[in-house]
């Protein structure tokens, strides 16, 4: 059972409810913006389905309303921010403009951030980039929920990576992928559903195989990109121990299994390394390289190419990173955005909360 609101309609609750604990207005704009883009892109796991989360993070006060967003170091090139805790779908937007700003005058920049939450979606992030002809780059670590390949404790997060690569005529390629076989809003939306996992996806406490979309809350954990180590799983596992690495090893973050969870009634780990979450953010301007527009012909070349691979048989053509979120994103933006019951009831609960209706 879904409910279809529209965008407009999805982001005045939003931003009011950011308003009611304490945001600036120009803060619940931006929070906003950035956590309504994944339903309009169809990451519904990222969306308002975790707005509630947030909340409680704040009533937690691990979240920082009113924060002091600042750089704490920096190199024409490079710069290390301090999100004081602030929603990630702010301080990310921060972090990113700063890695623009420096790529536009020294050709690249690179941001890394301490001290944040949750950021949202990673592409949203990585697609700041192209509007100023630049590749853009985002990840981030999040919540110790994956093992290691061969392992039973849970030592990272789904980790994803996003990078924005304009072009001229086709839309950009924009590959925004968590570091895990699926994230954890997937489980989270099978769980509501009352829906087993597919195969690949978790493993139970022992470290078996399971289909259970519950496994996280039974000592389980996700598996990282692969599944297993005959699938490749060792690859996953590099892939988000870099982005851990990069995100928060790198700014003085909390990494491993001392990052902070997302669920406020998780206790915080003891004895952690550094402060909050963190991301990382990267901005190459194309010109750096070779005239943008040739880069860009030739990536609309490029993108042609592939989409006119020959399909393997029962598909009906090849995608490119990015075409079905652009898709998605274009029906809903006229169609609405459909909310499933179990969410649309935690939205009521929220607004009854605040004295905003949905």
């Amino acid at each position: 059972m879904e409910n279809v609101y529209s965008y407009g309609q999805l982001s005045a609750f939003t931003q009011n409810i950011f308003k009611k604990i304490g945001c600036s207005d120009e803060h619940a704009a931006l929070a906003t913006a950035v956590l309504v883009s994944a339903d309009l892109r169809g990451i519904d796991s990222h969306g308002v389905a975790r707005l509630s989360g947030y909340v409680r993070l704040w009533e937690a006060k691990r979240i920082n309303a009113t924060p002091d967003i600042r750089v704490v170091h920096e190199t024409p090139s490079t710069a290390v921010v301090d999100g004081d805790a602030g929603l990630g779908l702010v301080v990310a937007p921060y972090a990113m403009a700063i890695a623009i700003e420096k790529a536009r005058q020294v050709g690249t920049g690179w941001v890394s951030v301490r001290n944040s939450n949750h950021f949202g979606i990673a592409g949203y992030h990585a697609m700041m980039a192209l509007q100023s002809d630049m590749i853009g780059m985002a990840m981030t670590n999040a919540s110790a929920l994956v093992a290691p390949t061969c392992s039973v404790e849970r030592m990272l997060g789904t980790n994803p990576i996003a990078v924005a690569i304009p072009a001229a005529q086709q839309p950009p390629f924009v590959a925004d992928f968590a570091t895990t076989t699926a994230a954890n809003g997937k489980l989270e939306i099978l769980q509501r559903k009352n829906a087993d996992a597919p195969a690949g996806w978790v493993q139970d406490k022992d470290g078996n195989s399971s289909t259970n979309a519950h496994a996280l809350k039974e000592a389980g954990a996700l598996l990282p990109l692969g599944s297993d180590r005959e699938h490749g799983s060792h690859k996953g596992y590099a892939l988000g121990s870099i982005v851990d690495i990069f995100s928060a090893v790198l700014s003085g973050a909390s990494y491993g299994p001392w990052a902070p969870p997302f669920p406020a009634y998780v206790p915080m780990p003891e004895n952690m390394p550094g402060q909050g979450l963190g991301h990382f953010f990267g901005a190459m301007r194309v010109d750096a390289f070779r005239p943008a527009e040739e880069f860009k012909q030739h990536m609309d070349n490029w993108i042609g190419r592939f989409r006119q691979a020959k399909p393997a048989p029962g598909y009906e053509k090849v995608l490119i990173p990015g075409d079905p979120e652009r898709e998605t994103e274009s029906y809903r933006m006229e169609n609405g955005i459909p909310v499933v019951a179990p969410v649309v009831n935690d939205l009521k609960q929220l607004g009854e909360k605040f004295g905003i209706a949905l």
